[in-house]
């Protein structure tokens, strides 16, 4: 597994062993409803994840102390980690004599849409079964200003888009990208394959003062982002759908490259 050349092959569903982590940790309501959820579906379902939540983690793997697994019950572990270490311990550890077909990271308590990609745990953790050479997808759950999360919604629509997605092969540093639009299981539009948006968080930052004088910042929430672009991820849930987005491991911008290479010839 040396090369990343090499393509993830079509999954039989039915028969596969999946592995389920999240960046919310081990108790997260979106890991309950993706554990209920996908268990009709496959073979088998691990569940390795962090203890505590881990949201906006980003690919951080922790090597400067040990790790420690706990059994919680058969084939439900958590890692005092991240969810980068909680994959890569579940895939190198937990079921070193097993390991799965699949890692599905999530559902994510909130959208992972445009540059959040960058940020966000849950799309690590899908990134860190990749880079291992399991067929990765990460999967979030937008909510409306109100915070109503519509887990009902991915539930419903997890089944299309894995039954889909599971008839597609592709290279082994790619990974799959699912938000589902905030909106009722029945109002949802459908499944789009789209790109990655743009939209930046940390726009507001609130400075304040604490008991001892002391400054601090609060990254706020803000984005400024664009819904009206089309093809993106955020168009799409904008109306309604669900969005699906292939990653690259490779963040090379090959026309740049080139570009450079006749500067420096």
């Amino acid at each position: 597994m040396s090369s990343l050349r090499w393509k993830i092959k079509t999954l039989d569903l039915k028969n596969a062993r999946v592995l389920l982590s999240n960046d919310d940790g081990i108790s997260a309501a979106g890991l309950k409803v993706l554990e209920r959820t996908i268990k009709p579906l496959v073979k088998e379902v691990w569940v390795v994840a962090p203890e505590t939540e881990q949201s906006a983690t980003s690919h951080s793997l922790t090597l400067r102390q040990p790790l420690r697994i706990r059994k919680i019950s058969k084939r439900r572990y958590a890692v005092d980690g991240t969810p980068t270490d909680s994959v890569l311990m579940g895939i190198s550890q937990v079921m070193k004599d097993c390991r799965p077909d699949m890692v599905l990271s999530g559902i994510n308590r909130g959208g992972n849409m445009g540059e959040d990609v960058t940020y966000s745990g849950t799309v690590a953790a899908a990134m860190e079964g990749a880079l291992l050479g399991v067929r990765s997808i990460a999967l979030s759950q937008v909510y409306s200003d109100s915070r109503t999360v519509h887990w009902a919604t991915a539930e419903h629509w997890i089944p299309n888009v894995l039954q889909a997605l599971a008839t597609v092969d592709w290279p082994t540093d790619i990974l799959m990208n699912v938000n589902f639009p905030p909106v009722n299981a029945n109002t949802v539009s459908g499944i789009e394959c789209v790109r990655q948006g743009h939209r930046k968080i940390g726009g507001g930052i609130t400075p304040g003062t604490d008991p001892r004088g002391e400054r601090y910042y609060w990254i706020g929430p803000q984005r400024e982002e664009d819904r009206a672009a089309k093809g993106t991820d955020l168009e799409a849930i904008s109306r309604g759908a669900v969005s699906v987005t292939p990653l690259s491991l490779d963040l090379t911008h090959q026309a740049t490259l080139r570009k450079m290479k006749a500067a420096f010839s």
